[in-house]
C-alpha cells in the first residue's frame, strides 16, 4: 500500500479563510488554472474543499471564529508574467516584480484578496556550477536579490 494517495504528494497544504474559502476557491481556479475536485458545504461555511494547481493538491477551509492565517506558497509556473496578470487583475497586491535571480529562476511575489502571499517561479536558465559561481557575485543579480530580499510583506490581521 502506497503511503501516500494517489494524485496526492508527501505535503499537502491548507488555505483557511474566515467565511470567503469559495471566493477563494474561484481566485485560484481563475488566476492559477486550477481545477477544483470539490467541496462540502456551502458558503459561508466550506468545511473541506480541494482544487489541483498544476501536479499539486491544495486543500481549503472555512473556520469563521479562528483567527486569520495566512499561508505562503510557491509555485512553478508556465508564464509568471502571465499568472501575476491574472491575479492583480483579480485583485492581488504586486509584492516583488519579476525578477531574475542568479540561480535561473524569475520571481516574482503577489498578496491576494485573502491574505495570502505566493511566490511565482517560473525557470529561465539552466546555469551550470561554473555559471552559478560567477552569477552569485555579478552585481546585477546581488541588486536582484538585495530586492527580491528587502519587499515587505505583512499580513492583514
Amino acid at each position: 500500500m502506497n503511503v501516500v494517495p494517489e494524485g496526492y504528494h508527501t505535503v499537502t497544504p491548507w488555505l483557511i479563510t474566515q467565511g470567503r474559502t469559495a471566493e477563494l476557491i474561484d481566485f485560484i481556479v481563475e488566476v492559477f488554472d486550477a481545477t477544483e475536485l470539490g467541496r462540502v458545504g456551502e458558503p459561508p461555511e466550506i468545511g473541506h474543499a480541494e482544487v489541483r494547481i498544476g501536479d499539486s493538491v491544495v486543500m481549503l477551509f472555512d473556520v469563521p471564529k479562528w483567527p486569520k492565517t495566512p499561508a505562503f506558497l510557491r509555485l512553478y509556473v508556465a508564464d509568471d508574467a502571465e499568472t501575476l496578470k491574472r491575479a492583480t487583475d483579480r485583485g492581488a497586491r504586486v509584492v516583488t516584480e519579476p525578477t531574475e535571480l542568479f540561480w535561473g529562476d524569475r520571481v516574482s511575489r503577489f498578496a491576494d484578496p485573502f491574505g495570502n502571499l505566493w511566490w511565482l517561479h517560473q525557470r529561465v536558465a539552466e546555469p551550470s556550477a561554473e555559471e552559478l559561481n560567477a552569477r552569485i557575485q555579478d552585481p546585477a543579480f546581488v541588486k536582484a536579490m538585495e530586492y527580491v530580499q528587502s519587499a515587505d510583506f505583512t499580513p492583514a490581521r
